[in-house]
């Protein structure tokens, strides 16, 4: 679902943020997909609950002479991502992990990359990041390119779904996920104890409930400065 919504938003702004019905097709399309999934209306709605239940959506309440609910993404509020990241954060949830050429070659119609070189201080700048968006992959026998993953679910303690954005709902407008699954974690890292796993998960969604707090006061002085005509 996340992926989704970051691809239409970049790719036809002009129907973001997206409905139930448009997500639902964006979600079963058959392009751009891997693996390729059939969803209904009911499995969208509780894949986007999960994802408000970890505020990476947002929902968009009818205005301006809409009558249904839209979805948007926060991915840049939660994270402080600019778009070449998330775009890259999307194409590896639509399509699993994927080497830097190919990364660069689909997320084209999202962002441009100038160099694969761009697109590989992009990744190392999200498997920096303090929440751990992405990790290279060990190459495997007989492969001869290293390999990239996303590994969102993991940053907000999740497991398996790369739906799991949380959000609240909001009247404000903005721009899904891309597919029913987050993708497997091929490369494990070597395992934490688990008082220090629980702590570095209550750390993480502190540090994820402040950036949303930020997110909020910002969005409260933009508004008073406007109401005060600056």
């Amino acid at each position: 679902m996340l992926g989704c919504l970051v691809e239409k938003q970049l790719t036809t702004p002009q129907q973001y943020p997206l409905t139930l019905n448009a997500l639902t097709m964006a979600t079963n399309q058959t392009t751009n997909r891997d693996p390729v999934v059939t969803l209904d209306d009911d499995d969208v709605l509780a894949a986007l609950d999960e994802l408000r239940s970890h505020h990476l959506i947002r929902v968009v309440l009818p205005s301006h002479g809409r009558s249904v609910n839209r979805y948007r993404h926060v991915l840049d509020e939660v994270y402080g991502l600019d778009a070449p990241r998330y775009a890259l954060l999307a194409t590896l949830l639509l399509r699993g992990p994927q080497t830097l050429g190919e990364l660069r070659a689909r997320s084209e119609r999202m962002a441009e990359f100038p160099s694969v070189g761009d697109v590989q201080d992009e990744l190392a700048a999200l498997a920096e990041h303090s929440e751990g968006l992405a990790r290279l992959l060990p190459r495997r026998p007989g492969q001869k390119e290293d390999r990239w993953q996303q590994i969102v679910a993991e940053s907000w303690g999740g497991g398996g779904s790369a739906e799991e954005d949380g959000v609240i709902e909001d009247g404000s407008e903005g721009a899904p996920t891309g597919e029913a699954g987050v993708g497997s974690t091929a490369a494990t890292a070597p395992p934490l104890d688990s008082d220090l796993r629980l702590e570095l998960e209550t750390l993480r969604r502190e540090l994820a409930s402040l950036r949303r707090d930020m997110a909020d006061i910002r969005k409260d002085l933009d508004t008073l400065q406007q109401e005060l005509g600056g």
